[in-house]
């Protein structure tokens, strides 16, 4: 039962920081410092919740957060941010997959291979959504969705550390907003066939 929990609390932070990768994965490492629900010490991965590799973190958010304000609140969604930003939260959902099981000593592998695939569900649906929910905004609303990303990648890691079976609520919405992007998509091209 430990180990499903744990599996579930690296999934649940794995599926946050495929939404956005950088806040959750600071948001995590203050919490294992301060052994809130997840403490690194004494494993391989004690170095994420260690100050160097936060600042790095940082950097790579104010970096983002550059690059994003350069290039548009899309630039996320657009190539190549989009490639570098997946990649990004492949990698740390995996490490922080294979973190929460060795938290409690538990082989590592599984948590490796769920964080990764969570990450990725979490951002190829939150991609999509924040595409299609742009298209139907206008410029100044559409500016505001990256803040709802964050502020959903921040929730989610949060309850996903404290409350290990609420990661099962987010990976299920995730699948959800996944399907129906693409049922609706399915919709609108049926819809253009029985046009012509």
């Amino acid at each position: 039962m430990d180990f499903l929990l744990d599996l579930l609390q690296g999934a649940g932070i794995a599926a946050a920081i495929g939404i956005r990768p950088f806040l959750p994965v600071l948001l995590v490492g203050a919490l294992a410092a301060a052994n809130l629900g997840i403490d690194f010490s004494g494993t391989d991965f004690a170095f994420l919740e260690q100050a160097p590799a936060l600042a790095i973190v940082l950097l790579l958010l104010a970096l983002a957060t550059f690059a994003v304000r350069r290039s548009g609140p899309d630039a996320p969604e657009r190539q190549p941010y989009a490639a570098i930003f997946g990649a990004l939260a492949v990698i740390l959902g995996a490490l922080q997959g294979a973190a929460a099981l060795a938290d409690r000593d538990h082989p590592i592998l599984a948590g490796v291979i769920v964080g990764a695939a969570c990450a990725a569900l979490g951002f190829v649906a939150v991609r999509n959504l924040l595409q299609r929910t742009r298209r139907r905004l206008d410029a100044e609303t559409a500016g505001t969705l990256p803040i709802y990303a964050e502020g959903a990648a921040l929730t989610a890691a949060g309850l996903s550390v404290l409350f290990p079976p609420l990661a099962i609520v987010v990976i299920a919405g995730l699948v959800a907003l996944l399907a129906g992007g693409r049922r609706r998509s399915g919709e609108k091209y049926a819809g253009l066939r029985i046009l012509r």
